[in-house]
């Protein structure tokens, strides 16, 4: 099946190959109709063979000329002029030459006429001729149309999957970067108290950034990998707020091997942390909670809200790049396919995600 698709494409692709086969087409067509309906076979294939040099002239003189250059340049009256002389043409091109060639192939079939006789009655041409050239005229000019379309459908669909792509590696990019200069003024406080736990820290920041500048080149990862990252993420961030945050991540996988677009989860638990934990001066909570089964993933994060900043602050600082980054990249990784839902009181903020796996 991909083979033939292939090759397919590979006609369409290659002008001169497409219409070599369109004009093949042409030419046969007439005389295997014929032999269904038991007609003259050599009668038939001799009319295809005498109307090819009018039908093939007035083809390429109406797609590639008349109309780029005159409709749709909506040069109507040189359009219009245009097409009925050259209709009137290539009709008695098409009589001269089942005229002539029938003195080889068919003698007698075609009573002799001068040229005079032939151009001075256009209504016999256009009667007799007109349908057995203009009808695969029009047949080309249909297919070129319908393959233009095509083609600029599908141009389209291309850049917009490399825009679409781009803005995915530059809202990657936009994951939190103050977080790693938290997480080395951390590490240097550790270093400075000479703490067991800086080699841990160096461990963790590093399997992160391995995390997000080489496993997550892929368009989805596994949702286990995911969780180390956000583990990882919250051990950094804990190492800011001590015994004044309360947290707790839990999660429960219907399967190992769920795949998920990276870098989606983390931005919630970024804004938990930014917009929560870090604007309080007492005790605060997070709670994260990630379930799967086979249709769907659900993702909870409840942060409270710090009381000691105004409530104007609060409202936006639940609207910032955070959640808009990851609203962009749900769109752009799942389209119809997820259903993002926030809840905000005055003492704490939550969010839920749904994403369908299937």
């Amino acid at each position: 099946m991909v083979k033939r698709k292939n090759f397919i494409d590979w006609i369409l692709q290659n002008r001169f190959i497409s219409h070599l086969v369109f004009w093949l087409f042409v030419f046969i067509s007439l005389p295997i109709l014929a032999a269904l309906n038991s007609g003259s076979i050599e009668k038939t294939t001799f009319s295809s063979l005498a109307f090819l040099p009018a039908q093939l002239l007035a083809s390429y003189f109406l797609v590639y000329y008349q109309v780029p250059k005159l409709l749709f340049k909506k040069k109507y009256l040189r359009f219009g002029v245009s097409f009925i002389l050259s209709v009137y043409l290539f009709l008695v091109l098409s009589k001269v030459s089942n005229m002539y060639l029938s003195e080889y192939f068919m003698p007698k079939h075609f009573k002799d006429l001068t040229l005079i006789e032939i151009v001075a009655d256009p209504f016999h041409l256009a009667v007799v001729y007109f349908p057995s050239v203009y009808v695969f005229v029009f047949l080309m000019l249909m297919i070129k149309a319908f393959k233009d379309r095509f083609e600029e459908r599908h141009q389209l669909e291309v850049l917009q999957k490399e825009k679409a792509t781009t803005e995915l590696k530059f809202l990657k990019s936009q994951t939190n970067p103050h977080f790693l200069f938290n997480t080395l003024n951390n590490l240097y406080a550790l270093t400075l108290d000479r703490s067991e736990k800086a080699a841990d820290v160096v461990l963790k920041l590093s399997d992160m950034l391995d995390y997000m500048l080489y496993q997550c080149k892929d368009d989805v990862v596994p949702l286990k990998k995911e969780i180390a990252f956000i583990q990882d993420y919250i051990d950094l961030e804990s190492l800011r707020y001590g015994k004044k945050l309360t947290l707790n991540f839990t999660h429960h996988l219907h399967c190992p091997n769920v795949m998920i677009a990276p870098l989606i989860l983390i931005s919630f638990v970024e804004n938990a942390f930014k917009h929560g934990a870090s604007n309080s001066l007492k005790n605060s909570v997070i709670k994260i909670d990630l379930t799967t089964n086979e249709e769907q993933l659900c993702f909870k994060v409840f942060n409270t809200i710090p009381t000691n900043i105004p409530s104007t602050t609060k409202n936006e600082s639940h609207y910032g790049i955070g959640l808009s980054n990851a609203k962009r990249q749900l769109a752009l990784n799942y389209k119809n396919s997820y259903d993002l839902k926030s809840t905000k009181t005055d003492s704490d903020f939550q969010i839920v995600l749904n994403i369908n796996l299937k």
